[in-house]
């Protein structure tokens, strides 16, 4: 299982390679909008978690790996499923945040007091 702190923060799944019904570049440049305000926050989330096709966006050439490797570094747990990385063969592409089950996910969604879908 993955640690994490227990902050009682906000949680952010990420399900999609983009965010938002439209076409993918317009998809891909809301999700970039909105995990640069994320990194601008004051208060970031505590957790991003990432499955279903939200696990391209943590890979190798992301549009958004900048943005997500900052929101890490400032302390935000990445948590991506293990299982959807092995679904489309990208598990030796991770890079950024760290490879976990469904039940790191849950648990982080426990641990939240918010839990936002994009």
């Amino acid at each position: 299982m993955v640690e994490y702190p227990d902050t009682g923060g906000t949680v952010v799944l990420v399900t999609r390679y983009g965010m938002g019904q439209a076409d993918r570049e317009l998809q891909l440049r809301l999700i970039e909008i909105y995990l640069k305000l994320l990194d601008e926050s004051d208060a970031p989330p505590a957790a991003v978690c990432f499955y279903g096709e939200g696990v391209k966006l943590v890979v190798e050439g992301s549009p958004v790996l900048d943005l997500l490797r900052s929101l890490e570094a400032k302390g935000v747990q990445l948590i991506v499923c293990t299982t959807c990385l092995n679904y489309f063969d990208l598990a030796d592409r991770l890079a950024a945040g760290v490879a976990g089950g469904m039940a790191d996910i849950v648990e982080a969604q426990f641990r939240a007091k918010k839990v936002i879908t994009v």
